[in-house]
């Protein structure tokens, strides 16, 4: 391998490198208590509502490097909805659900309208939004906790998935599932090539890609490992890839999510291409706030309650995923998997300075000082001084 091949894989993985070695560190640290089997199923559980709003934060960012800042009030305000009707009527978990990813809806369309279609800033009508919206949860609370004790809601959202006398001890259906998955993942990328081939695609070596794989099958595998020797796979873990599945298909293999590169690439080029770019931001605004809906539901069942401060700073962890991920901070540039790695790796670290036992102040000085950094890698990586008009 060459020196500047070299150095081509460590821009392109940087951030996964940076996860393994943070990874490695954490484990060390905490003399090996990250990767006990409740840690490890809890390291999704804290953060699959990073991953959820993150897809959706990546859609905002693509448009030009606009955020949404009133996602983590959206999460308490459908929260509270939801948690006020399961203890107030009798309406089944199930209608609930709708009607709370329904008022979501509603959210998205009025920031989405505001923005896409009336042009005011992003960060402007979205700030409006996180005090507004945070104000409207604490109404609906009436500035009080709220319980949640509806088994059915709890079922969808924060239960697991066991198969009776099969899962006794070791849930051997989890770790069924992770052969599943790393022999579809291994076929997907078998099949791909083949078709690549016979059309006469160019594409990267084949051990490159299937030492790529491999390495990803034995992580599936570790993983599902981990989940067979605690409780097994948690619903939630389906939620989160139902979600990173969608938004990875439609910001890869669709038209419509390259309109989202191509208007955070160049607005004006853009619209004289045909392109709607009303309809891309207000699509992008929209979806946004239904993915923090259902963060809201997610987080409402993990912690099976829900009061005023829920959601609170949401929006940093899912703006920090994005950008750590390595979403351009000037837009255009970004994809799923890579906003995956850097919810992971706040995730990772978060979980281990908590097992560590640093203190709450320093875990901030922390995630800021890697943003920071992860910023300052994509603009100099890119020798950016600014976005042209």
């Amino acid at each position: 391998m060459t020196k500047t091949s070299v150095t081509q894989f460590i821009k392109k993985y940087t951030m996964v490198i940076a996860l393994v070695v943070v990874f490695v560190l954490f484990a060390a640290l905490t003399k090996g208590r990250l990767l006990y089997p409740q840690n490890m199923s809890n390291l999704l559980l804290q953060n699959a509502y990073v991953l959820v709003m993150a897809c959706g934060m990546l859609l905002c960012i693509l448009t030009g490097g606009n955020v949404d800042l009133s996602v983590g009030s959206t999460v308490c305000l459908i929260g509270a909805i939801g948690a006020q009707l399961m203890a107030n009527t009798h309406l089944n978990a199930i209608l609930v659900i709708l009607i709370c990813l329904a008022a979501a809806c509603v959210i998205g369309v009025w920031q989405g309208f505001w923005i896409g279609y009336v042009h005011i800033p992003p960060f402007i009508c979205t700030l409006a939004g996180m005090f507004l919206f945070r104000g409207f949860g604490r109404v609906v609370l009436d500035s009080h906790t709220v319980s949640i004790n509806n088994k059915l809601f709890l079922n969808i959202f924060a239960s697991y998935i066991n198969i009776p006398g099969v899962d006794v001890e070791t849930k051997w259906s989890a770790f069924a599932v992770g052969i599943v998955v790393a022999a579809v993942l291994l076929l997907f990328t078998i099949v791909n090539r083949a078709r690549k081939a016979q059309k006469g695609y160019k594409q990267a070596s084949a051990i490159s890609q299937f030492g790529k794989i491999i390495v990803i099958d034995a992580l599936v595998l570790v993983y599902t490992w981990k989940l067979a020797h605690y409780k097994g796979i948690p619903v939630m873990a389906l939620w989160v890839l139902a979600v990173i599945f969608i938004y990875a298909f439609i910001t890869s293999k669709t038209a419509f999510g390259r309109y989202f590169y191509a208007v955070g690439g160049n607005e004006k080029a853009s619209k004289l291409s045909g392109i709607d770019t009303k309809k891309v931001y207000f699509m992008a605004y929209a979806s946004m706030s239904l993915l923090a809906g259902l963060s809201g539901l997610l987080m409402a069942a993990r912690i099976g309650s829900v009061n005023g401060d829920t959601g609170t700073s949401f929006e940093m962890d899912a703006i920090g995923s994005c950008f750590i991920g390595g979403a351009s901070a000037y837009g255009g540039s970004g994809t799923v998997p890579g906003i995956m790695v850097g919810a992971i790796l706040l995730g990772v670290i978060n979980q281990g300075m908590s097992i560590i036992g640093l203190d709450n102040n320093w875990q901030y000085v922390v995630k800021g000082s890697v943003l920071l950094v992860a910023v300052i890698f994509d603009v100099v990586s890119n020798h950016k001084t600014g976005k042209a008009g």
